[in-house]
């Protein structure tokens, strides 16, 4: 079976739109939670989110073929980060060929566009609605734009399944690859849901937190007793998967090797998951059993990338998971949201989380959950309270959890090759 690394990353977050200003920020605990100002919020029960402020259309206008101007943020952030990407891994930024694809997800995509559409059809009438509408809110217009900006010629297509999207998207990249289908894949997730629609919707469903707008930095309180909902983020991560024989074969490096990912379905509730993670249980023991390994064994060499969406139900539940599936070895597990400190990317989450797995495999350095300062007895193990933590770990598990009942779980190992491992 053909061996799977990760050779690029790329980024666009509230926590910087580069790799060093990303992993400074996230491993010295700085939040980037702060007060909305893209769009008009004051009326709104919640006003803060992690918003990005500044973006370089240099990275983003590459060709004739594409446009910032004629994007959703969502496409814009999925072709800023896809940039970043390829150029980590050492890639050609332009006609990249049939053997590479674009597997991105989405959860929501151009609500934006959208919305400012719609207001448009409603206030002036059909004739100014703009005739770029449905190609910037279509959910394939960021790996269309990806394809386009940089000359991707293999498959193209975007999976959504709310918060699991780009979980989904790197499971079906693996077995592209591993099908032989392509060489490279671009993949990851991007998201722009920050609108006024999208926080209204989120928070008259009780789903955020809306008790915390004048400490928009202490919102995120993953595992905290007094956790009360999570903020929304908007951005992207992107990631190079590469076959080892492609890799070797160009003589790039390595941040980590993609080992396994499995997904399931609660069927228990279209919005709240099991209290009992029983599918979520599933989705870990499959990923863990693909990539060959017992949980026993490796608990004290893992770090789990937890889902951690400081809501009441999601971190209980996952607890509760972990525990099931590593037994009484689960005190030994280091575990982390970094939600604590971008907030929620939906779509994007899973893939900023997994290159936050590579650069901590790599490094010999985990992430803190922040905010952290009341236990609460049904979360009870280790999540890295408010500092990075030194460690070299050999394992990552990378959890997401999506509306829909969905449940995704990935397995990445160190590299330790000699020519692949990332210095």
């Amino acid at each position: 079976m053909e061996r799977v690394f990760v050779s690029g990353l790329g980024f666009a977050t509230c926590l910087g739109n580069d790799r060093e200003t990303f992993w400074s920020n996230l491993t010295s605990g700085v939040c980037g939670i702060d007060t909305l100002q893209v769009h008009d919020t004051t009326d709104l029960a919640v006003n803060i989110g992690g918003e990005i402020r500044e973006v370089d259309t240099s990275r983003i206008n590459v060709n004739d073929l594409v446009a910032a101007k004629k994007m959703d943020r969502a496409s814009q952030f999925a072709v800023l980060a896809a940039h970043e990407a390829l150029e980590d891994a050492g890639l050609p930024t332009s006609d990249l060929g049939d053997r590479v694809a674009v597997i991105m997800g989405a959860g929501l995509a151009g609500l934006e566009t959208y919305e400012f559409q719609m207001e448009r059809l409603l206030t002036k009438g059909p004739s100014r609605v703009s005739p770029f509408t449905i190609p910037m809110l279509m959910p394939n217009a960021p790996p269309g734009n990806i394809s386009l900006a940089f000359g991707a010629n293999g498959t193209a297509y975007t999976t959504s399944s709310a918060c699991s999207s780009s979980g989904h998207a790197m499971i079906d990249a693996v077995e592209y690859l591993r099908r032989g289908e392509a060489d490279v894949v671009i993949t990851g997730g991007t998201e722009a849901s920050l609108t006024r629609l999208g926080i209204a919707s989120f928070s008259n469903m009780k789903a955020m937190c809306r008790n915390r707008n004048e400490d928009p930095q202490g919102s995120m309180r993953p595992f905290d007793s007094d956790r009360s909902g999570f903020i929304m983020a908007e951005g992207a991560s992107v990631l190079i998967f590469e076959t080892e024989e492609n890799l070797k074969k160009r003589g790039g490096t390595a941040w980590a090797e993609v080992v396994s990912g499995s997904s399931t379905s609660d069927s228990y509730h279209l919005v709240q998951p099991d209290p009992e993670g029983r599918k979520a249980v599933v989705a870990i023991s499959n990923a863990l059993k693909a990539a060959e390994l017992n949980p026993a064994d490796i608990a004290d060499q893992t770090y789990v990338s937890a889902h951690g969406t400081s809501t009441k139900f999601n971190d209980s539940m996952e607890t509760v998971a972990l525990k099931k599936v590593f037994g009484d070895d689960a005190s030994k597990l280091q575990i982390s949201s970094i939600k604590s400190m971008l907030g929620h990317m939906i779509g994007a989450a899973c893939a900023v989380e997994m290159s936050t797995c590579c650069m901590g495999l790599a490094h010999g350095l985990l992430p803190p959950t922040i905010n952290y300062e009341t236990p609460d007895p049904d979360c009870d193990l280790n999540y890295i309270p408010n500092t990075a933590m030194e460690k070299d770990v050999r394992y990552a598990v990378n959890n997401s959890f999506g509306f829909g009942g969905h449940n995704v779980s990935l397995v990445v190992r160190k590299v330790e090759e000699d020519g692949l491992k990332r210095i």
